[in-house]
């Protein structure tokens, strides 16, 4: 093949891709649209779009408003052209996410599955998982991969768990879970996900400080646009954040971790309700009790965060699990804790609340096989 032939397929690679593109990015486009921003021929366009439809990636939805004349074709790319599944394991439940080509969850499940280090697990999940996309009917073909997020540290290579000790997953590996399914598999942390799904939703940042509020607490470090791992994989570890050498120990085996203090588990035992139930009363009582416990909770949780931001001048970000139960005056309050004896004192506007609740580490961790596939197209 010459020269000329390879040129010729490259350029004709990179019109797909910025033709692709730019109905991403603009979510809804005509072709004379496409002409105008990309300066590029209409029947160069034409030929693309032709290309992309016959693919399934693109479809025409309905008619952009008429400036006179005939109205144009919107054009917008196929939202579930291809899906990637999410799994986040806890020790007593898995979630299961089927999430889309713009990083949205389009389907989420849960199940009340308590690990357990032994093949009828495996089985039992990943018949699950197979079970999840039978039963939405999704096509086996658009399936990119499934990602499975995990408590616990996980090795350089995604292959196993390196430190397991919420779960008692220590060794257990990708394979174990790999070995059953018909789709590609990885295997990562779940504050890593978690971070990564933050860092998809604010593309804005190049860095940022992620403090996950799940049941069990963990973080993330978001450094030059990516995710900041380590070197043995431990970046952003603040549950075992020392903050009372003298408090509760800590499953780590040592004691005052910011885990005793600051978890959703930490919170239930404190107050002795569900989470649910907790926020329920604080809200709709003057439990002076429950007030008092949710305020010692936002001290705590202010000294990891100036703490961090001492680390790493950046956004702190709250997600997991409890962001969504935070309120205004939650964020002031604990501003306000934040910036007592500060030197350095925190904006409001650096403080960031997640949205994806307890589904977060499923969704993130779903977003490696979307950003792979987009980055075919050099979307991101």
């Amino acid at each position: 093949m010459g020269e000329k032939s390879i040129t010729t397929i490259a350029l004709k690679k990179i019109n797909r891709g910025k033709v692709y593109q730019h109905i991403y990015r603009m979510r809804g486009v005509s072709k004379q649209q496409i002409v105008a921003s990309l300066q590029m021929g209409i029947s160069t366009v034409s030929q693309n779009l032709n290309i992309l439809e016959q693919e399934g990636l693109i479809e025409r939805n309905g008619y952009l408003e008429s400036t006179g004349g005939r109205k144009a074709n919107l054009l917008q790319i196929v939202s579930d052209a291809r899906i990637s599944i999410g799994i986040g394991i806890l020790k007593k439940m898995f979630h299961i996410v089927a999430v889309n080509l713009y990083g949205e969850a389009i389907q989420t499940e849960t199940f009340p599955v308590p690990y357990q280090k032994s093949d009828a697990y495996y089985t039992e999940v990943t018949d699950k998982i197979k079970q999840f996309i039978k039963e939405n009917d999704y096509d086996e073909a658009k399936i990119l991969g499934v990602s499975i997020a995990s408590q616990g540290i996980i090795s350089p290579d995604g292959s196993h768990v390196t430190y397991g000790a919420i779960m008692g997953n220590t060794d257990m590996k990708l394979s174990d879970f790999a070995g059953r399914l018909p789709y590609p598999c990885r295997l990562e942390h779940d504050s890593a996900a978690a971070a990564y799904l933050e860092l998809w939703n604010h593309p804005e940042l190049d860095s940022a400080a992620v403090i996950l509020l799940n049941r069990n607490l963990g973080g993330g470090v978001i450094t030059n646009h990516s995710v900041h791992n380590g070197v043995s994989m431990r970046s952003g570890v603040i549950e075992h954040m020392c903050i009372h050498p003298d408090g509760p120990m800590c499953y780590c085996g040592n004691y005052g971790c910011l885990e005793t203090y600051c978890s959703a588990n930490a919170l239930e035992k404190n107050s002795g309700l569900t989470v649910k139930e907790f926020f329920s009363r604080l809200r709709t009582s003057e439990n002076m009790n429950l007030s008092q416990i949710w305020r010692n909770y936002l001290g705590n949780l202010a000294i990891a965060v100036k703490n961090f931001n001492l680390i790493i001048d950046s956004p702190i970000i709250l997600s997991g699990y409890l962001a969504p139960y935070l309120r205004e005056e939650d964020i002031e309050y604990l501003l306000s804790q934040i910036n007592t004896f500060n030197p350095f004192p925190i904006k409001r506007d650096l403080l960031l609340v997640g949205t994806h609740g307890q589904y977060t580490p499923a969704i993130g961790t779903a977003l490696s096989y979307i950003a792979e596939f987009l980055n075919s197209f050099a979307i991101r």
